[in-house]
């Protein structure tokens, strides 16, 4: 596995690299990082692919930006941007987890002839997402969506107690799983200075609308078209966000799949691993 830094949007993203072929985007949620992926990197390689998994615009070591924005639009121009600067025939297949999927939706809206096919996991699509916030559940389950508004709060409470939150999180959404290695491994990326503050940024952004960058109205009007980019949609089945997810192929014009993969929650590549890979190529291959 090999480490790189590229620039793309403007800002300079870092990113893990192996094999050769078709470039095979994959994208990371929150609390995490590309080194989610790991366990997925070796195979999709040896099925033919170039598998790129950068660490998302203000997750170090890529670039935190200066009063930069992190709203939908700004990060299915990252995704395009991506694509454009890694793929010599400006195409990819994306797969995306948690708010790599979420940025996948939008970009697979907003840009379908960059993508050959894709797959989107543990998040529901944006419209089925607005249907969810008055079901009980969803409101509970989406917590950390209202904390995160709070102006300075969550920048103090995230860090106390050696992260005590993200472990907390790691724990509510895949109970029964232990990650005690690569959650200090996000706990390590949030010590840089600005890190806990950009990823939430996310979340703000999302809720916000004078966080999002005004000069991108067009863009962001595209966002949530019909998608006609052959997709396959994965949640676990003990994560709560798979009842949103059962109504949302009413979002998709092209080929839509919805598959619940059993005894696990939100981390479910991690949580099942060879599972997940094999769910992927699959589809990859036209399955």
């Amino acid at each position: 596995m090999r480490e790189g830094h590229i620039v793309a949007n403007g800002i300079e993203f870092a990113f893990l690299e192996e094999g050769s072929g078709p470039l095979l985007l994959l994208l990371h949620g929150y609390p995490d990082n590309a080194w989610t992926w790991e366990r997925q990197m070796a195979p999709f390689a040896g099925a033919g692919y170039r598998v790129v998994a950068p660490f998302l615009r203000g997750y170090p070591p890529t670039e935190i930006p200066a009063r930069g924005y992190y709203d939908r639009a700004t990060l299915a121009l990252d995704v395009k941007a991506l694509i454009e600067v890694l793929a010599p025939d400006g195409r990819a297949h994306v797969v995306g987890q948690d708010w790599g999927a979420a940025m996948t939706y939008g970009f697979l809206a907003a840009f379908p002839d960059l993508v050959r096919r894709a797959v989107v996991m543990s998040i529901p699509h944006a419209g089925a997402v607005q249907e969810s916030l008055v079901v009980p559940e969803q409101i509970h389950r989406a917590f950390h969506w209202w904390f995160f508004q709070l102006p300075t709060l969550p920048e103090q409470a995230i860090p106390t107690n050696d992260f005590a939150l993200i472990s907390y999180l790691w724990d509510y959404w895949s109970p029964g799983h232990t990650e005690h290695a690569h959650v200090q491994r996000i706990k390590s990326m949030l010590r840089h200075p600005g890190a806990v503050a950009a990823t939430i940024g996310y979340y703000r952004a999302a809720l916000n609308p004078t966080l999002q960058d005004p000069a991108l109205v067009e863009l962001r009007s595209r966002l949530d078209r019909p998608i006609s980019v052959p997709t396959l949609a994965l949640c676990g089945a003990d994560d709560v966000r798979a009842e949103p997810m059962k109504g949302q192929s009413k979002y998709f014009s092209g080929p839509y799949r919805f598959e619940i993969v059993s005894d696990c929650g939100h981390f479910l590549h991690r949580e099942k691993p060879a599972d997940i890979t094999r769910l992927v190529l699959d589809w990859l291959a036209g399955g």
